[in-house]
């Protein structure tokens, strides 16, 4: 879609555009479903409002300064060039200067560990090593892990088990077993959108010499992988409604997203390549937020 030739540089809608809005959802989701556990232990305890708010905002404000991050190392490798298939991005696209890119990012990271940093009050000193690492992680994914196949190990870690495991312990002052299962379910779905995004670069990773996982195993298992991480994650879902005494209705409420997970997946089969996986990757951010709408329900209705 030709847009933005009209953007001015460094423009309030040049920013808005180079923060992603539509990533916002794999932020989004593991906090929804942390904050659904939390208050089905209403009953035993206090919900902690405040900590359950800066949360989300620490992993919307994380989520922004990853897609900078992205944007502006991504640029100074020289990976924006024409033969890139993804959307567009800002710097490459001249809508933020290199100069500004790297001061946003510093300032959003700034501003990411500011709005972290009260949570030492609910969770501790611990809590500063774990802002830290997210930041850290934040910058070596880009720079340095996603080259070497370690991309979906981050997501599994940093937006399944960190944010649900955290965010729920900080809100109750607990951890559970069905909390752990759930993160790593979270995880799961979230992944799908970076293999997706993977497997629709497969050709320009291979050239550039970038191994993802999708380039290590291969287009096919890799499309059998994207379902099965859906499926897998449904099940892990299951399983810890049922650990929360759900009823059996309640407890498969989450697999109507396998509906549309399974539909996203037979149609990125057949178009395999090129620019149009990109309706792909927007689907699959629709099925997310989907799946964490119908996991907080179910949690919240048990």
């Amino acid at each position: 879609m030709e847009v933005q030739s009209e953007i001015k540089t460094n423009s309030a809608k040049a920013w808005m555009l180079a923060s992603r809005p539509k990533t916002l959802t794999g932020a989004a989701v593991p906090i929804m479903v942390a904050i659904a556990l939390a208050a089905t232990q209403l009953g035993h305890g206090t919900f902690r409002i405040v900590p359950a708010v800066l949360c989300l905002l620490f992993a919307f404000i994380m989520q922004i300064d990853a897609n900078f991050i992205n944007d502006y190392f991504d640029f100074i490798r020289g990976n924006d060039d024409d033969t890139r298939l993804g959307p567009r991005r800002a710097c490459s696209q001249g809508w933020i200067t290199p100069q500004a890119m790297k001061k946003g990012l510093i300032v959003t990271t700034f501003i990411a560990c500011m709005t972290g940093l009260p949570l030492i009050w609910y969770g501790g000193t611990e809590m500063v090593i774990v802002g830290l690492l997210c930041v850290a992680f934040c910058f070596l994914y880009t720079t340095k892990l996603s080259y070497i196949g370690m991309g979906d190990v981050l997501v599994l870690v940093f937006f399944g088990i960190v944010p649900v495991c955290c965010t729920y312990y900080l809100i109750t002052t607990d951890i559970t077993w069905p909390v752990f299962i759930a993160s790593i379910a979270c995880g799961l779905v979230i992944d799908t959108l970076l293999l997706v995004n993977n497997y629709r670069d497969r050709k320009n990773d291979m050239a550039a010499g970038k191994h993802t996982l999708v380039t290590m195993i291969g287009e096919t298992n890799t499309e059998w992988l994207y379902l099965a991480c859906g499926w897998i994650a449904v099940g892990l879902n299951i399983v810890v409604l049922l650990m929360l005494n759900a009823h059996l209705f309640t407890a498969t409420l989450p697999a109507v997203y396998l509906i549309l997970h399974t539909r996203t997946w037979r149609k990125m089969k057949e178009i395999n390549r090129g620019k149009a996986l990109n309706l792909i990757l927007g689907q699959t951010a629709r099925n997310m937020f989907i799946y964490g709408m119908l996991t907080s329900i179910s949690l919240l209705i048990l």
